[in-house]
């Protein structure tokens, strides 16, 4: 199963974004490794292509995401992570999001997220390939860590969520408040303020489960559609 490690917690930052792309071809900078990799030991949870190294490598890209609970539109920047944008996009253009449940919510002080992103509703899909970590350099470190080694991950954060390094898919997390954790999961974008309210309606109806910190939204939360609004 993807998860995401809980560690130790702290306060919020906000977010703004621009709509531009800009094709590094035409900066004559070199196309990312991506590194991506068919898994044939995980097959794909929905038939999708494995995507090509991305020509762009800068800007941002608008994502207008409906759910059964409100939308969540999400900003992706490219020059945080160029692979894992390209990757989320093309899955979205192809509708592998489509009609899929948000599996997990987690409600520990230190780590407030909803995870989503496997049409096998399971904790266990993905899209049959995988694609190298671009893990983020910027985060602030976590007070009174004695390991100096955890950072926050601020409220309205995109990151993807992974199995181990270099394990990235089609799986990722939505922070809903500041969480603590290593920086092994990266960063490609940010949930805009209308989407927190929809992030915030859905935790406030708690996890099923016997776990009441840890499991399945009590309230379902279903992604409709994911729609780009750009290459």
């Amino acid at each position: 199963m993807r998860r995401i490690a809980a560690g130790l917690a702290v306060a919020a930052l906000v977010v703004g974004f621009t709509t531009t792309g800009t094709a590094s071809a035409d900066t004559g900078t070199a196309r990312p490794d991506c590194g991506y990799t068919a898994t044939p030991e995980e097959p794909a949870a929905r038939p999708v292509s494995i995507p090509r190294d991305p020509w762009f490598t800068k800007g941002k890209v608008l994502v207008k995401v409906k759910t059964n609970q409100g939308d969540i539109p999400l900003v992706l920047d490219r020059a945080k992570a160029a692979c894992t944008a390209h990757s989320f996009i093309h899955l979205a253009h192809r509708g592998f999001y489509n009609q899929t449940e948000c599996h997990r919510l987690t409600a520990y002080p230190t780590l407030q997220v909803l995870q989503c992103g496997d049409p096998s509703n399971t904790g266990e899909g993905g899209p049959g390939y995988k694609y190298k970590d671009e893990l983020p350099t910027d985060l602030q470190p976590a007070p009174n860590d004695p390991t100096g080694q955890r950072r926050i991950y601020p409220r309205g954060t995109l990151a993807m969520a992974n199995a181990g390094p270099d394990t990235n898919g089609s799986q990722f997390f939505l922070v809903q408040s500041d969480s603590i954790l290593r920086p092994n999961y990266s960063v490609f974008g940010q949930i805009l303020p209308e989407g927190l309210k929809t992030l915030d309606k859905i935790a406030a109806g708690g996890i099923a489960g016997e776990n009441p910190l840890d499991g399945r939204p009590n309230v379902k939360s279903e992604l409709k559609w994911v729609l780009p609004l750009g290459i």
